[in-house]
């Protein structure tokens, strides 16, 4: 096997393993913000046996270190939003709402990276809510609000995107996730007061290891997978690649949940929608950049 063709072997699965986040946030009794808490700091701790992290953290400016903690409680935000969109709805949803994150980056990131909007990017954002339209009139009534939600996670995913890639070039890749996580760890700590019901639940055997394959086998392993395979594929290959864990998501789902006895047939129209705009941003973009030397890439589980 040649070196590309293991690499867009590597970052399927990566896409695969990112896609059981929704299955395993479906299968977790725990509410979003006890799941979202228990992930990062079994992330976090994990990170913190790695002797690199820790060389790394010690060369930052202090700075740097507040702004990736402060992106860090984006991210929070951002998963604890995707998995109240989840229980509020099903897994189908909560991942088709996330597939509006790529098209809502193409909005946001001229804001934060202070550069000129492009047309045919705005176009392509009007042309999304439709499918929107048909998304939230595609499912019943008791869903609708796991629509909203999940539509706001999308947002927050972009608003994570577009500050990691004006920031993430300027330290290790392992550092930044290390500070961003325990950033967001710590937030979700401090936000918990403030949220109804109790705020951090102990999981029970069975939940816990769910958790252990979520922190470990679905954000550890595919993030450093990820890094190796990028070291030979494009931002373009791989950008097409992720934007399949949407698909993957809701076939699991289908297999695993029947969940497409729950949605209706607009629903799935409006999933084509955003999907086809999803796809649609990265060929469009492709040809006028085709031919810079290198190109950053950040990947969402």
């Amino acid at each position: 096997m040649s070196p590309h063709a293991r690499a867009q072997f590597q970052i399927h699965i990566c896409v695969v393993l990112w896609g059981f986040t929704a299955i395993l946030g479906k299968l977790i009794s725990l509410p979003a913000l006890s799941l979202v808490w228990w992930r990062m700091w079994i992330v976090v701790a994990a990170l913190a046996l790695w002797p690199r992290v820790w060389r790394g953290l010690a060369a930052m400016p202090v700075r740097l270190i507040a702004i990736y903690a402060g992106i860090g409680a984006v991210v929070s935000l951002h998963w604890l939003t995707f998995y109240a969109a989840i229980k509020l709805s099903n897994a189908s949803v909560g991942v088709t709402c996330i597939a509006l994150a790529p098209v809502l980056l193409a909005l946001i990131e001229p804001w934060v990276a202070r550069r000129r909007f492009d047309a045919r990017e705005v176009l392509l954002g009007i042309a999304v809510v439709p499918g929107v339209a048909l998304l939230v009139g595609g499912v019943t009534a008791d869903m609708r609000l796991g629509v909203l939600v999940g539509a706001l996670s999308a947002l927050l995913d972009a608003m994570f995107g577009a500050l990691n890639k004006r920031y993430v070039m300027q330290a290790d890749a392992v550092v930044v996730t290390a500070i961003e996580l325990t950033g967001g760890a710590l937030f979700l700590t401090l936000l918990a007061p403030l949220a109804p019901g109790p705020s951090f639940i102990v999981p029970d055997a069975r939940d816990f290891g769910l958790l252990l394959v979520l922190s470990l086998g679905c954000t550890l392993l595919p993030f450093t997978l990820s890094l190796v395979a990028l070291r030979q594929l494009s931002a373009f290959g791989a950008q097409l690649a992720v934007n399949l864990e949407p698909l993957y998501a809701i076939v699991l789902a289908m297999l695993l949940f029947g969940e497409q006895h729950e949605l209706g047939l607009a629903f799935y129209g409006g999933l084509a929608i955003v999907l086809g705009a999803v796809f649609a941003h990265p060929l469009m973009i492709w040809r006028p950049r085709r031919r810079q030397a290198s190109a950053k890439f950040t990947a969402d589980s």
